[in-house]
């Protein structure tokens, strides 16, 4: 009898908890049809409500965004951002309009996503906004991104609810971050709570705000202590104000100096940037300055052609713009060489042992190139687009960036500059060129074809430099006079790092960079060259050969 009871009684429990689990799911599904009711009947409601009763029903439309809602509430608040909701005169039906091609509107529900048959302006008639109101709106639109699957797009909501802080939109970010999981979210978010305390809290809560905040280099809160140190009274302070304006002022001073550590990191890689440009213009000729002797004053052009080239291949493939950079690499490599080859072959080759004559032709090929461009070309300046995966910045903190097109310049440089080591290093061109430019004589004597290498070598030079015109392509506009702005700098590189020596190169392309970018925001561009220039004919005194000199019978 007792276990037919227990039994009983067990049944009884579980058909009660079925009952409940089975009730919750009709409450739940209520409530979200509950709110999509809500939300048209609100939506109607647009049409017969003034400008100036408007925020409250918007706020109310905002309110909707629910887990389940929140997408179509984003989507209603953003077409009334950007002007593009409209109700039809006949019906007040809300609806989404955009002009076609023959000045007609398409028109789309708003809440059914049901498309209509195109219509004339007379037809329909716009929600009018403001500017207040559209403000107003970008931050109901951040505080529904808070709950997004995008970091990128909670970090811009976070930015935008700092912009213009409000107090629902505060609760929410509140609300949102026991939810976060990314860091530099996080941390914004924190940031926004606690310095809106830092402006209105108690003084409590503003020391305890500034102790969370010491760390923290988000340019809001470096603003907010600021201010608030400002505001205090500058004599007869209280204990109270004593004790907040030390805090502060500690804090500012911290905060300052991590600043300006991450200034000066930023100052070093824009000096390895443009040292990585030097590096690339003057490596090319290093090689042949090293091997031949020459000085090559058309060096620069060959700049210049790779950069042209780039142009080129972006206007024969306009649909490739991607894929641009990657095509003229090669493309640039082979036209530069190509030229430098028949510059060697029809000139330089007869001019050997003159030094004096081998620069004035080359000089005068310059010349010709930078006219040839211009009868081609123009004069004009020409512009080269940047693929999307070089544009942007790689965000490393609030204060410090690593811009994506200099970042890959660098990386690229030293691609290179390895590469031009290990055929220099382990083939038998690399063999040969390094035997001609150490004892000629004797290269030629073990059956060397020093002519050949000569050739090719001009050719790989020159190669290299059509190379960095690729890379001048994405940093400046694309001219004939591009090359001879880096041909004096890859000749001072060449002198400093020792003639013929790419390690050299790569020290003094590295150096002279980085010393022209500290020295440029405190003497200006144009006096920094100078003080450059004049350190290095004062080093040049001391060591004639540069910081690697040239080994072999030929460095003599």
């Amino acid at each position: 009898m007792m276990r037919l009871m227990f039994l009983l009684i067990s049944c009884l429990i579980s058909w009660q908890t079925l009952a409940n689990s089975q009730a919750i799911t009709p409450d739940a599904a209520s409530a979200i049809n509950d709110k999509s009711t809500v939300l048209t009947t609100l939506v109607q409601k647009l049409p017969k409500t003034s400008l100036r009763k408007l925020p409250p029903l918007v706020k109310e439309i905002a309110k909707t965004a629910t887990d389940a809602n929140a997408e179509k509430t984003r989507d209603i608040l953003q077409y009334m951002m950007d002007g593009e909701l409209y109700y039809l005169k006949a019906d007040k039906h809300i609806v989404r309009a955009i002009m076609t091609d023959d000045k007609q509107y398409a028109l789309t529900d708003i809440l059914t996503n049901k498309t209509f048959d195109p219509v004339k302006k007379s037809k329909i008639k716009k929600i009018k906004t403001n500017n207040r109101l559209r403000g107003t709106i970008r931050g109901y639109l951040a505080q529904i991104d808070l709950t997004s699957n995008s970091a990128d797009t909670r970090m811009a909501a976070v930015k935008q609810i700092l912009s213009k802080p409000s107090t629902d939109a505060l609760a929410a970010i509140a609300v949102s971050i026991p939810k976060e999981k990314d860091e530099d979210v996080l941390d914004l978010m924190k940031a926004a709570l606690y310095t809106e305390q830092l402006n209105n809290g108690t003084y409590e809560e503003k020391l305890a705000a500034i102790t969370e905040l010491e760390n923290s280099l988000q340019p809001v809160v470096l603003n907010a202590m600021t201010q608030l140190l400002n505001s205090l009274p500058a004599t007869g302070k209280t204990t109270e104000q004593k004790t907040l304006a030390a805090k502060l002022t500690k804090t500012i001073n911290a905060i300052d100096d991590r600043r300006d550590i991450f200034g000066y990191l930023e100052t070093v890689f824009f000096g390895l940037s443009l040292g990585s440009v030097f590096l690339l213009a003057a490596i090319g000729l290093t090689i042949t300055f090293g091997v031949m002797g020459v000085i090559n004053m058309a060096h620069g052009e060959m700049i210049m052609l790779g950069a042209y080239t780039t142009y080129v291949i972006q206007l024969a493939f306009p649909h490739l713009i991607e894929y641009s950079l990657l095509i003229a690499v090669p493309a640039a490599f082979l036209v530069s060489g190509i030229v430098g080859i028949l510059i060697e072959r029809l000139v330089i080759r007869h001019l050997k042992g003159r030094p004096l004559e081998t620069l004035l032709a080359t000089f005068g090929i310059s010349l010709i190139l930078q006219q040839l461009v211009r009868t081609v070309f123009s004069p004009l300046n020409r512009q080269v687009q940047a693929p999307e995966w070089m544009t942007g910045s790689l965000q490393i903190n609030p204060v410090f960036a690593l811009t994506y097109n200099r970042l890959y310049i660098l990386l690229f440089s030293l691609m290179v500059f390895f590469a031009l080591m290990m055929i220099l290093k382990k083939t038998s061109l690399g063999l040969h060129v390094r035997a001609v430019s150490q004892d000629r004589e004797m290269a030629r004597a073990l059956s060397v074809k020093s002519d050949w290498v000569d050739a090719i070598t001009f050719g790989l030079g020159s190669g290299v430099a059509g190379i960095a015109g690729v890379v001048l392509s994405q940093l400046t506009n694309v001219g004939p006079n591009l090359g001879q702005a880096y041909i004096i700098d890859s000749f001072l590189v060449v002198v400093f790092g020792g003639v013929g020596n790419l390690w050299g190169t790569l020290v003094a392309a590295m150096s002279l960079g980085t010393i022209n970018k500290f020295l440029e925001p405190v003497t200006g561009s144009v006096l920094a060259n100078i003080i450059v220039l004049v350190g290095l004919v004062l080093f040049i005194q001391k060591r004639p050969k540069g910081l690697f000199p040239q080994k072999g019978r030929s460095a003599d």
